[in-house]
């Protein structure tokens, strides 16, 4: 049996707290999730989504950001292909201006041992052992 999907509202109400009825069922999925009750899959996309949602619509800054997803993702419960990567992705994150899609493509290059970027983005050029061109 296939496990159920965890959509990107389930980690933002229970984050946010926000609504009277959402944010305690949310809270309540993650706690069976982190007592082992449940499994759940998850990707990439929840992961941006929730990111970018935190920072953009409710400004949220960086640590914060970081300091709430990063036990979420951690969750053996949470069946996210490459998880291990995330503390590499927030680290860099949290230490640069590199937007979060950003940060993760360095640390995916990184870990193919891609060294040359093509693009117009000069804040790759920040990046040691990264090498930008635009042709």
């Amino acid at each position: 049996m296939a496990l159920p999907f965890l959509d990107t509202n389930i980690l933002l109400r229970h984050l946010r707290q926000d609504h009277p009825l959402l944010s305690p069922q949310a809270t309540a999925i993650l706690a069976r999730i982190e007592q082992g009750e449940l499994q759940v899959r998850t990707s990439d996309i929840v992961i941006f989504e929730t990111v970018y949602t935190l920072q953009r619509s409710y400004q949220q800054p960086r640590d914060r950001i970081a300091e709430a997803l990063l036990p979420l993702i951690d969750l053996p419960g949470i069946v996210l292909p490459g998880k291990r990567h995330y503390r590499k992705v927030f680290a860099l994150y949290r230490a640069s201006a590199l937007g979060f899609a950003d940060c993760y493509h360095v640390v995916l290059m990184q870990r193919l041992g891609i060294t040359e970027v093509l693009g117009f983005d000069t804040d790759f050029d920040r990046i040691p052992g990264l090498q930008r061109r635009e042709s």
